[in-house]
């Protein structure tokens, strides 16, 4: 739903010296004025980050990947899946031009089937799609695992967390979707923005509570207290897991992020103290209440500020201005 956005506004320097654990971040590609792939993966090598996500199989991306050791979740374009589904051969050739060529030198994590299409017309072919990629990936002896992304919206319940539960739209999907993903031990990954939630909601979300600032709990759930809405979220999409019998499921966050602009809540100092303290927040390892003490990988939205995405927000979630300076300082060294 927000592929190609970024973070904001700036004035000092990004402090990657060392990668931190967890956190990853999105290259998304709409604007006009973006530097070339080449120039973009040194940049980011430079600044010690070592897991990007990107929404195709843009073949100057890839090439650029080559040897770069950076992690990478591959995406399909939504108008692909209906030919994954439906043509296996289509499956395998789209494996042996986006994926064999690379395979040696580029670490590719996971595949994405399709970015934010369940529940809508395009949501019937993510498990055929699935099943193609995997049996064209192992056929070719590639152990990546193949998921799909999803945002809340498959959600029907979502307060509090221990209620999540998939909707009647999507439990039709997401039931054999997450029964795929359980036998193969693939994650499940999630678009979580506590962002649109806090702004589509405010006189109900205390804004320290979306921002990580509460130290206190905020909102108990029965044994478990939450003090961000983050953890939350993320919790919510783990019960309504629980609910449909696949509570093995990892749950991996494929984009998060907070605009500088556009909007009212849009602030240069908002989004440098979500960032900020989301990164000391993954990279400390304690997971959420419902998944204590373990690593929730957390992939940023986004590298760039992308001036074709449309008005307002939406332009305004990058790290980065297209000029590569900072729109704001953060820490990826707690």
């Amino acid at each position: 739903m927000r592929p190609n956005v970024l973070l904001l506004f700036t004035f000092a320097s990004l402090a990657l010296h060392s990668s931190v654990e967890g956190i990853g971040v999105n290259y998304g590609l709409l604007g006009n004025n973006l530097p070339p792939p080449a120039q973009v993966i040194n940049f980011i090598k430079s600044k010690n980050i070592q897991n990007i996500r990107i929404f195709d199989p843009n073949r100057d991306i890839l090439k650029a990947l080559e040897g770069s050791g950076l992690s990478v979740i591959l995406g399909t374009r939504n108008e692909d899946l209906e030919r994954l589904a439906s043509d296996p051969t289509f499956a395998t050739n789209w494996v042996l031009t986006n994926v064999i060529p690379h395979a040696s030198t580029v670490n590719i994590a996971y595949i994405s089937a399709g970015n934010e299409v369940i529940p809508g017309p395009l949501a019937t072919f993510v498990l055929g799609a699935l099943q193609n990629l995997d049996s064209a990936l192992k056929s070719n002896n590639l152990n990546i695992s193949v998921s799909t992304t999803i945002s809340l919206q498959v959600l029907a319940n979502s307060y509090p967390p221990s209620n999540g539960a998939f909707s009647e739209d999507a439990i039709q999907f997401m039931q054999p979707i997450t029964q795929f993903l359980t036998a193969r031990k693939f994650p499940l990954l999630s678009n979580v923005y506590p962002y649109f939630a806090y702004s589509g909601n405010p006189d109900q979300i205390q804004l320290s509570y979306a921002l990580f600032r509460n130290t206190s709990p905020t909102v108990s759930d029965g044994t478990f207290q939450y003090n961000n809405l983050y953890d939350a979220m993320v919790d919510t999409l783990y019960a309504a897991l629980e609910k449909v019998g696949q509570p093995t499921v990892e749950v991996v966050v494929t984009e998060t992020g907070w605009p500088s602009a556009g909007d009212v809540y849009a602030t240069i100092d908002n989004a440098q103290i979500y960032a900020n303290n989301l990164i000391a927040h993954v990279s400390s390892g304690q997971g959420t209440p419902r998944r204590p003490g373990k690593v929730l990988k957390t992939y940023i939205f986004a590298l760039f500020n992308e001036n074709q995405k449309p008005a307002g927000a939406e332009q305004n979630f990058g790290l980065f201005y297209p000029d590569m300076t900072e729109v704001y300082h953060v820490n990826l060294i707690p």
